[in-house]
């Protein structure tokens, strides 16, 4: 992850059983959508200051405390290439699968930095423990900035010496929060939903960053989950992996895969519902809540990539499997001619035929379908005529959908990413200076 110093502005922009989006055999809506984050959920406080790790005074370190050790589960970037703090979380969570804890900086990744790397990570960890009181394997760590550069660890642990006095449970905390974990970001990724179980208002919250070096796979960016729902521990793993697939793994910015980021997953059980597992009779419905949490993230780091203008979505559908359709999802949206087109709004539909053919996925040549949000521009893998102003008109709002049908089978996928323009070239020509 990169550091850019520019101020955040507004922006237009067992295997769990298949997740159900819908409505429920009775009609009712098996979650809702709040307003709220990290701290919505019972048992959570957060909380952000300035540490010196960034020349401009905007937040650089921040935390997420639970009042209890939460049940934990966490996925992480498969970089070869992976920075300090990732092996310091993975160490927390094979202890007991339990944090109290996440304390994260940002302006330095703590990433190819040798021994002195890996002991500030395991400093930044025990400093904190001992701020709150905890055992230091209750507690994980993630760092995010510019790669191969020393923490200045008296601005970090003066940092953590702080951090507990700015702890709140409120919206405060969150944003705090949030503030101390951008960095080329533009603006804030959070958001909350609400679900029924056993008759109990459940919380899951949720707050990322990322905006450069997104090729995700694992997703290269920070994301932290809250849930007060009361959930077994090797559940929640498993629901984590395979939302993580369908939405941090199904977004690209520019191709790059970070060294250091990962998911975080903490549930405090605070609601006092029956323990979720995959029998529970409303798994179905918290599976759904939990997948529009990361979903949304997933979404808001796409629109927000370096220098975007316009969220594209590329749907996939007719694929002989959700593994093909994944792959040429990822091809068609990480193309840079067809980002390329997207932020010159141009309807050229021949570089999205072509993302789908090199895709390394056998595609039948003669049965491809391609809409331009609801304009038909191939039918049968035969050009069709379309209006081209209102394409154009199309191509010149804020989100841009591509959808292909192959016709060969069931699977079907969606993937997120964004148009590729000047400005990704100069954030990206400049970011240590």
């Amino acid at each position: 992850m990169k550091q850019v110093n520019h101020t955040v502005q507004s922006k237009n922009l067992t295997e769990p059983a298949p997740i159900n989006h819908s409505a429920s055999s009775s009609g009712t809506l098996l979650y809702r959508v709040i307003e709220g984050s990290v701290t919505t959920p019972q048992g959570f406080q957060a909380g952000g200051l300035h540490c010196g790790l960034k020349k401009a005074t905007r937040n650089d370190i921040g935390a997420i405390v639970c009042d209890v050790p939460a049940v934990a589960a966490a996925v992480y970037t498969t970089n070869s290439f992976q920075a300090a703090p990732l092996d310091v979380t993975r160490a927390s969570l094979a202890e007991e699968g339990l944090l109290r804890a996440v304390i994260v900086n940002s302006g330095n990744a703590n990433a190819c930095t040798g021994k002195q790397g890996e002991a500030d990570a395991y400093r930044m960890r025990s400093a904190f423990a001992e701020q709150l009181g905890v055992p230091a394997h209750h507690v994980a760590v993630a760092s995010t900035g510019v790669i191969g550069q020393l923490l200045k660890m008296d601005c970090v642990e003066q940092g953590i010496a702080e951090l507990p006095g700015n702890l709140q449970s409120g919206a405060n905390g969150a944003e705090q929060f949030s503030q101390a974990i951008l960095t080329t970001d533009l603006v804030k990724k959070e958001v909350c939903t609400v679900v029924r179980v056993n008759g109990l208002d459940v919380h899951i919250g949720g707050s990322a960053k990322g905006s450069g070096m997104i090729h995700p796979n694992m997703a290269t960016m920070l994301g932290f989950v809250t849930t007060d729902a009361e959930i077994d521990g090797r559940a929640l793993e498993r629901l984590l992996k395979q939302v993580t697939d369908a939405t941090f793994n199904m977004i690209t910015v520019d191709g790059d895969t970070s060294t250091n980021d990962m998911l975080v997953a903490m549930a405090s059980g605070a609601a006092g519902n029956e323990q979720l597992d995959e029998q529970h009779p409303d798994w179905n419905a918290f599976a759904a809540a939990f997948q529009h949490v990361c979903e949304h993230l997933a979404k808001s780091i796409a629109r927000d990539g370096e220098g975007a203008t316009k969220l594209i979505e590329v749907r996939v559908t007719g694929a002989t499997s959700e593994d093909d359709a994944r792959a040429i999802a990822k091809t068609v949206v990480g193309s840079s001619l067809v980002k390329s087109a997207v932020f010159g709004a141009d309807a050229n539909w021949g570089r999205v035929i072509a993302a789908v053919g090199y895709s390394g996925i056998k595609v039948n040549p003669e049965t491809v379908d391609i809409d331009l949000g609801a304009i038909a521009v191939l039918r049968q893998s035969t050009p069709v005529l379309f209006d081209e102003d209102a394409a154009l008109v199309y191509l010149k709002g804020d989100t841009v959908v591509f959808t292909i049908d192959l016709h060969m089978g069931d699977g079907e996928a969606t993937a997120w990413g964004c148009d590729l323009t000047y400005d990704y070239v100069r954030i990206n020509a400049a970011y240590r200076t």
